[in-house]
């Protein structure tokens, strides 16, 4: 499973770092690692939706509050 979350400044300003740092936290705890390829990427044209993570070329709209959920519901359900 690819996910790639936006560092551009816009969801940086949002708390793309927070997200990363949340979701590599995520990743390691559930034993994850060989299933998912956590990445970055510059701007994804979707700045006004907040941080943009990209799973398997979907995009989402997440924050620093709501990445646990995100986590559950689009990584760990489906890896």
């Amino acid at each position: 499973m690819k996910v790639t979350v936006c560092i551009g400044s816009s969801c940086h300003l949002k708390g793309s770092r927070q997200v990363v740092e949340a979701l590599q936290r995520l990743i390691a705890e559930n034993k994850l690692e060989e299933k998912v390829n956590l990445g970055g990427t510059f701007c994804m044209q979707n700045c006004q939706a907040g941080v943009s993570v990209c799973v398997d070329d979907v995009v989402h709209s997440v924050s620093p509050e709501t990445v646990d959920e995100f986590f559950r519901r689009e990584i760990l359900a489906k890896a």
